[in-house]
C-alpha cells in the first residue's frame, strides 16, 4: 500500500490553498489502501480481495492483525496504517530550516489536519553538515538549524505531533551536502534515537554499487536495537521489487522512482504502483512517492485525481467500516467523458441500493442501484463513499 502513501503534503503551508474539506480529509485517512492497472476511461476496479502477507520471516496474528516479524520488539505499534503528514522536500528541497519546520507543525494543528492523523512533520535532505564530528556523528547544520535537531524534535512532539529525519545507505545523501549512514548505521541509529527521531527516510544514492538488500537490513537492525519505534521508510527506489522481501526490513519502500509535479509522472506512477497491491498490509506499505499537490504543475482536477488515487490507493474501489465502499471514477482520457462502475465490479450484490456521498463536491445521491456513473472533464475524478441501505 502507499503511504498516503505517505499523504505527504508537500506545500509550504505559507500561501498555500488548500482545495479540500475536512471531509475529505477524514476520508482519506481512513481508507489507505493501494493501486490496480489502467485504461483512459474508466472507474478501474476489481473485486474487494483479502490483504495477503508474503511469507518472508513474518507471520500474521488474525485475532490481533499485528504484524510479527521486524516489528516484534515494539509488536508492531508503529505503522499500522500508512503514515500521512508532510515532508519538506518536494517543496523546499534544500532551502529549508528550522523556522519553516515550526511554522508547518504550527499550522499542521491549526488547520486541523492533525486532528485528521496527518501526525508526521519530515525533516528531508541537507538537515547535516558534509562532515561527521571527532566522535563520528552526524552534525545538524548550524546555518539552517541552530537550535539543534533534538530541540526541534521536541517543539513538535509538543504540538503532539510526530518528528522524521532523512539519511542514506550510501556514503552521501543524494544533494550529497550531508553524509550517508553507510558503515555508520548503529551510531546514527543511536543518535536519531537520542533525538527521540520518530521516522526515518533511508534513500539510496551513492551507493557503491552494493545491493540494496545488503545495505537496508544493517540500519533497520540498529534502529530495532535502539528499543525506540522507528517507522523505517525504505527510499530504494523500487530497484530490486522491494514488496516481494522487504516487509521484514521496513515498514515502507518506495516502488518506484521520484515524482515530478506533472500529470504523465504521477499517473505512470500510479501504474507502476499497481502490481504490488496485495503486497502490503499492516506495517508493511508499498509507497509510490510524496504528493506534489499545490505545487503548481499540474491543474486542479489533476491533483484532485492525484490525491484521490494517492488516498485510495489498491484496487480503487475498497471496503469500509459498517460495510461502506470508498470508489473512485477517474477519466484519465484528453476528453471528456462518462466513467461508471458496475456493483459487480465492486463486490456488491445486484439488488443492494446504496446512497452516495461525493466527497469533493459534499453532495448525496441517494438510492442508486447497479451502477454509478458520472460525466467528467478530462483529467479529472470523482471520490464517493457507498452507503448500502439496510
Amino acid at each position: 500500500m502507499c503511504l498516503c502513501c505517505y499523504m505527504a503534503l508537500q506545500n509550504s503551508f505559507r500561501g498555500w490553498r488548500c482545495w479540500l474539506s475536512m471531509e475529505t480529509m477524514f476520508i482519506a485517512l481512513c481508507i489507505f489502501v493501494l493501486l490496480n492497472s489502467s485504461v483512459s476511461c474508466a472507474a478501474r476496479l476489481l473485486p474487494t480481495v483479502p490483504n495477503r502477507v508474503p511469507q518472508n520471516n513474518m507471520e500474521v496474528s488474525m485475532s490481533s492483525g499485528k504484524v510479527i516479524g521486524r516489528y516484534l520488539q515494539v509488536e508492531a505499534e508503529i505503522g499500522q496504517t500508512p503514515p500521512m503528514g508532510w515532508n519538506s522536500w518536494n517543496h523546499f528541497g534544500c532551502d529549508v530550516n528550522e523556522s519553516i519546520v515550526r511554522e508547518t507543525a504550527d499550522a499542521m494543528v491549526s488547520t486541523g489536519l492533525a486532528a485528521l492523523g496527518y501526525q508526521y512533520i519530515n525533516l528531508d535532505d541537507c538537515w547535516a553538515e558534509l562532515y561527521r564530528d571527532a566522535e563520528g556523528n552526524m552534525v545538524p547544520n548550524a546555518a539552517a538549524f541552530p537550535s539543534g535537531i533534538k530541540a526541534l524534535a521536541d517543539y513538535v512532539h509538543n504540538k503532539g505531533l510526530k518528528f522524521g529525519i532523512y539519511s542514506d545507505a550510501g556514503k552521501l545523501t543524494c544533494s550529497k551536502r550531508m553524509p550517508g549512514s553507510l558503515g555508520h548505521e548503529e551510531q546514527d541509529a543511536n543518535t536519531f534515537a537520542s533525538w527521540e527521531i520518530d521516522y526515518l527516510k533511508y534513500d539510496n544514492c551513492e551507493n557503491n554499487g552494493i545491493s540494496v538488500k545488503e545495505r537496508y537490513p544493517p540500519m533497520s537492525k540498529a534502529l530495532l536495537n535502539t528499543g525506540r519505534p522507528i517507522f523505517f521508510s525504505m527510499c530504494e527506489w523500487g530497484w530490486e521489487d522491494p514488496a516481494n522481501w522487504a516487509q521484514s526490513v521496513g515498514n515502507s519502500w518506495r516502488t518506484t522512482g521520484d515524482i515530478k509535479d506533472n500529470w504523465n509522472s504521477m499517473t505512470s506512477i500510479a501504474d507502476s504502483n499497481d502490481q504490488w497491491a496485495l503486497l502490503a498490509g499492516r506495517g508493511h506499505w508499498n509507497d509510490p512517492d510524496m504528493l506534489e499537490v499545490g505545487n503548481g504543475g499540474m491543474t486542479k482536477e489533476e491533483y484532485r485525481a492525484h490525491f484521490s488515487i494517492w488516498a485510495l490507493a489498491k484496487i480503487w474501489a475498497g471496503p469500509l467500516s459498517g460495510n461502506q465502499i470508498a470508489l473512485v471514477l477517474w477519466n484519465r482520457s484528453s476528453s471528456h467523458a462518462t466513467v461508471a462502475a458496475s456493483w459487480s465490479d465492486i463486490g456488491l450484490e445486484p439488488e443492494t441500493i446504496v446512497d452516495a456521498r461525493d466527497l469533493w463536491e459534499h453532495s448525496t445521491q441517494t438510492s442508486l442501484s447497479g451502477e454509478i456513473s458520472a460525466e467528467l472533464a478530462s483529467h479529472a475524478c470523482k471520490m464517493y463513499v457507498l452507503t448500502p441501505k439496510s
